[in-house]
């Protein structure tokens, strides 16, 4: 049986997230759903009043994980331009694509062919204006950089053992002044035999060794084991 819904209210701090609970008190994060009645990975979607809401899961989006754990700032709002790196099947840029809304954009690089062929069917083919799909490698950002204009956000989740430089190297040709960027950090993809808060802190040392000021770093379990969400302004 169902459990109904008995509040959606605004998140306290981030534009655009949405606290939704139900009847056995349980809460869940969730974002206003841009392509009504359709969903992107079998997500719920939650009808409160005239508007309909996707349920926002920690377990498959680590930007979910990292509200939950407690993250300050989300440099994401309506209207964001963003570039995102390791789009993957689509399941977090989804829930971007909800918040930055009709005006924002969401150019989307994701590097294998059938990923990428899922991700269009998911996202691109079911209505998401917002998004600009490349199939592209995010090592080479010189590969896609005249689909791209100045963006006001880099996100970057990939398996790569480099991924503070990849996020730095894609920001000098794409982040406008001022601008934030957003690192998913995946220790066991960039040395298995360190210890994660090593990783951690080597990767951070990268970014500011590139020139950002390091302004909120949250580890992501129980969601994700080894990972940790690194938010950055461009000094």
């Amino acid at each position: 049986m169902s459990i109904e819904v008995v509040d959606v209210r605004p998140h306290e701090r981030f534009a655009g997230v949405y606290v939704a609970k139900f009847e056995d008190g349980s809460e869940r994060l969730a974002t206003r759903n841009l392509t009504p009645g359709r969903r992107v990975y079998g997500e719920r979607l939650i009808k409160w009043g005239d508007v309909e809401y996707r349920e926002w899961n920690p377990y498959r989006s680590k930007l979910a994980a990292a509200i939950l754990n407690g993250l300050k700032y989300v440099p994401i709002q309506e209207g964001t331009h963003m570039l995102y790196l390791g789009a993957a099947s689509g399941t977090t840029p989804s829930h971007v694509s909800d918040i930055v809304g009709e005006r924002g954009l969401i150019y989307s690089v994701e590097f294998s062919p059938r990923v990428f062929r899922e991700f269009m069917e998911k996202l691109v083919d079911q209505g998401r204006r917002n998004v600009v799909p490349i199939l592209g490698d995010a090592r080479f950002p010189f590969q896609y950089a005249h689909y791209i204009k100045g963006v006001d956000v880099v996100y970057i989740d990939i398996a790569q053992p480099v991924q503070a430089k990849i996020l730095a190297d894609n920001a000098d040709y794409f982040l406008k002044k001022g601008g934030h960027v957003m690192l998913v950090i995946k220790a066991m993809s960039i040395d298995v035999t360190k210890e994660p808060s090593e990783t951690f802190k080597q990767e951070i040392n990268a970014l500011k060794e590139r020139g950002y000021e390091v302004l909120d770093t949250v580890h992501l379990e129980p969601y994700d084991v080894a990972h940790a969400m690194v938010i950055a302004r461009r000094v």
